[in-house]
């Protein structure tokens, strides 16, 4: 696994938590969980030929203006270019990949808000550039969303609220 925090189980697969501003990649039969999501993105990016799969939590649109040695995970560029690297040095391919998209909520209900919107436009154009297939989206709005990814069949889950989740996009392993 790549990524750079703990995990805990829930049921019988282990559940590892993406917080804002982190990419983490794996290609374990883990389930990535993404909670809290107001106006941020999440990206869901899988690859069924060789179940490999991450999880983005983007928080800004665009790059960020300091690209040093270790990339800001915050900024839409830097997180796609992040979690795109790790899924490609565990052995996937951009023509292979999947992504769905979860988030950019304008949960604070500011009518001025132009952030959630770009957000997403920015992300969107970013896949679109790197030739990643955005098959679902759950965006927009204004209510906090949750996200989940099963690595092992490619599966993605959304919940808005307080719901409980629901299949977004049902994956499955690729034998072409």
């Amino acid at each position: 696994m790549i990524g750079n925090r703990g995990q805990f189980s829930a049921g019988r697969k282990a559940v590892i938590p993406v917080a804002t501003g982190e990419v983490w990649v794996t290609s374990q039969k883990v389930i990535l969980r993404s909670d809290g999501i107001g106006s941020c993105v999440v990206v869901a990016a899988h690859d069924p030929k060789r179940m490999i799969g991450g999880l983005g939590h983007i928080m800004l649109p665009g790059k960020s203006a300091n690209r040093g040695f270790m990339p800001n995970r915050k900024y839409a560029q830097d997180a796609i270019d992040d979690l795109l690297f790790k899924m490609k040095r565990l052995g996937s391919v951009a023509e292979d990949m999947t992504a769905c998209l979860i988030g950019g909520g304008n949960v604070l209900k500011d009518e001025n808000d132009t952030l959630c919107r770009a957000l997403i436009d920015s992300v969107t154009e970013i896949l679109k550039q790197e030739g990643i297939r955005v098959m679902e989206t759950a965006v927009g709005g204004v209510i906090r969303r949750s996200a989940w990814l099963n690595i092992e069949d490619g599966s993605v889950y959304c919940a808005e609220g307080d719901r409980t989740e629901a299949l977004l996009y049902k994956g499955g392993r690729s034998h072409g």
